[in-house]
Order: structure tokens, then sequence, then C-alpha cells
């Protein structure tokens, strides 16, 4: 099999967070929440890593970690299924690469251990892999190459999950080491603030 490649979606403006700051570069803990999804996509060990920016590109674009490969989403205000198709576009030349592996910005608790459990489900020969935690479908996702035309034709603000109304998906739990909770409003963030990450959360 070739290479998995990861791309984090960082375009939208998050208008319910309010503010004209990028959602991606609220802090959180010390650090941007666009910090934990690059951190999490580098300890993955898959590549090549798209970071894909749109609302004040150049100042999300300027937290990318060395190697991050960005990618201007100039549709980012149609929906999150612009940024997913424009992640797709930039990689399907690239005949090494298989599949892809999609997070978001806005989820710093999900951690390289839950790309890495869907890409050993998609090694055993699945070709749609979704994360689940506590039996709900969340982030990541992950699409052989085989589902990216379908993904091109995508529209909206719902990205992979339209594609799961048509193709079969394989649930993997993630549930131990990760945990879906994302940042939509500033109550979110103080609230998230406060939780305690699980000790027995483990990176295998």
């Amino acid at each position: 099999m070739g290479q998995v490649a990861i791309a984090i979606l960082a375009a939208g403006r998050g208008s319910r967070f309010g503010g004209d700051s990028p959602k991606p570069l609220a802090m959180f803990r010390g650090r941007s929440l666009v910090s934990y999804a690059l951190k999490a996509a580098g300890e993955s060990g898959l590549a090549p890593i798209l970071l894909v920016v749109g609302y004040n590109f150049q100042q999300v674009a300027a937290a990318a970690l060395p190697g991050v490969n960005i990618v201007h989403n100039l549709q980012w205000q149609s929906g999150i299924a612009s940024s997913l198709k424009q992640a797709v576009w930039m990689l399907e030349p690239n005949s090494s690469i298989d599949a892809l592996c999609i997070g978001l910005a806005d989820q710093p608790f999900v951690t390289a251990a839950c790309y890495r459990r869907l890409v050993a489900t998609y090694h055993e020969g699945a070709s749609f892999v979704v994360a689940t935690y506590k039996g709900t479908r969340c982030n990541p996702v992950l699409l052989a190459r085989s589902l990216w035309i379908d993904a091109m034709k995508l529209e909206g603000d719902e990205g992979a999950r339209q594609l799961m109304r048509v193709y079969p998906v394989v649930e993997v739990s993630c549930d131990r080491i990760g945990n879906p909770h994302d940042i939509d409003t500033k109550d979110d963030l103080q609230q998230l603030e406060s939780e305690v990450v699980p000790k027995n959360w483990t990176e295998g």
C-alpha cells in the first residue's frame, strides 16, 4: 500500500465562536487550538501533512509547523466540504498516496493514536473508516483513494459524513485514546479548560 496523507481542516471563521480572530488560533491551555491538531498529525507518522486554511489564511498558516503543506481554500465560506475537496484536489496527482485522514482544528483531544488506529484498519482492507467515541461517529475519518472522486462532488457544511449515507463505513473505537470534544463557542472553550484528560489514555 502507498502513503496515507493527513489533512487538518482550519479554513472556517468559526462564526459561533465570535470575534474577528480565526477560531483555530484561539488559545487553550497556553497553546492555539490548531497547534494541538498539528501536533497530533505530526506524531501520527502520516505524510504529507496538509493544513487547509481560508479565513485570515495568513495568520492561520503562520501557526503551521515546519514541513506542513499549506493549502489555501478560496471557497471556505461555502462550507467544510470545500476544504475536504481542496485537500483531495492537492493530493490526487500524487499516485503514491492511497488514502487521506481528515481531522479538524477545533478538536484538541483527538490524538495521534486515533489516526494510527484508523490507518491500521485501512491496512486490514477497509476503504472508509471513522472514529467512534462511546459509539458515536466523530473525527478523524479516513478515505481511500477509491472514494476521492465522490468526495470531490460534496457541497455545503458537511464533509465525509455525506458519504456515510452512501458507502459502508468501518467504525473504529477511539475511546481511551482520544476525546472528540470540539470547540464551537467561547463557553465550550471555558468548559474544556476544566476538563481532566483521562490518565488511562494511551498513545498506542
